[in-house]
């Protein structure tokens, strides 16, 4: 009797958790291979982390899946015949698994088609945000103000990618009308150059393409230049900010709207 409960013991007891954790240590063997063998290429980029991050969501289905199908064997359940007598519900469950499919497949699709890969920054439906997960059934968005929002993949049908090429940053200043327009240019042109070689995340020149606006405080100009992707709004601030010394060096004000009142 007690070697039948110790037979029992070590099967029906010890058996799963030997095969649970066998699996946990294949898994991270398996992630650490894969990790390796991607480490061989030198560039590491978006789409490479994304395959990376999809190869290690379908190892984990996979080994769940065998260790599913393990477990039941210990216990002596004929999984064939399980899945043989289902019937209706097996069909019903097979409709019930679609939508994974699609989740699957639209995942897969994005991947391949070089839609967006983590890291990037997209829009879908409305809600602008950077890609800090893309898996087999779900894109996970975070956007700048920190809120994170799920996303099947069967769901995404338009995207806005905002990663895919260079950012242009767009500064519009004014100056008032009585300041000569050569001098103006003069200065800011010069500034342009420095700014050139002094920012980061440039792309390209920075250019002051010309008077853009007669507006009625002042005359309104315009510069711009090419940034790293998603990089032209911190571009777009320091360059305001330079230009405004700039100009208040040269003894040049920015104009405002004024509220002249008359007492009759």
């Amino acid at each position: 009797m007690k070697d039948i409960l110790d037979k029992i013991l070590v099967r029906e007891v010890i058996g799963p958790i030997i095969i649970l954790l066998v699996s946990i240590i294949l898994y991270k063997i398996l992630k650490s291979i894969i990790k390796k063998a991607f480490k061989k290429s030198k560039s590491k980029n978006k789409k490479q982390e994304t395959v990376i991050s999809i190869i290690k969501n379908i190892l984990k289905y996979f080994i769940l899946i065998i260790d599913i199908l393990m477990i039941l064997d210990i216990y002596h359940i004929d999984t064939k015949s399980i899945l043989a007598s289902l019937g209706i519900i097996g069909i019903v469950a097979g409709l019930a698994i679609q939508d994974l499919l699609k989740d699957l497949i639209s995942g897969l699709s994005i991947v391949f088609e070089n839609q967006f890969y983590v890291g990037d920054t997209i829009e879908i439906n409305g809600f602008r945000g950077e890609v800090i997960h893309l898996g087999l059934k779900t894109t996970k968005l975070k956007s700048y103000t920190g809120e994170i929002k799920i996303i099947a993949n069967r769901n995404i049908t338009e995207v806005t990618n905002y990663s895919l090429s260079n950012s242009l940053a767009i500064v519009d200043f004014q100056v008032p009308y009585e300041v000569d327009n050569e001098k103006v240019e003069k200065i800011i042109r010069n500034k342009c150059e420095e700014l050139t070689n002094k920012l980061p995340n440039l792309k390209g020149e920075v250019k002051l393409l010309g008077v853009n606006k007669l507006d009625s405080s002042g005359v309104e100009y315009r510069v711009t230049v090419e940034t790293l992707s998603m990089k032209h709004f911190e571009t777009q601030r320091e360059i305001m900010k330079q230009i405004k010394v700039e100009l208040e060096k040269h003894g040049i004000s920015i104009p405002y709207n004024q509220v002249v009142v008359h007492n009759g």
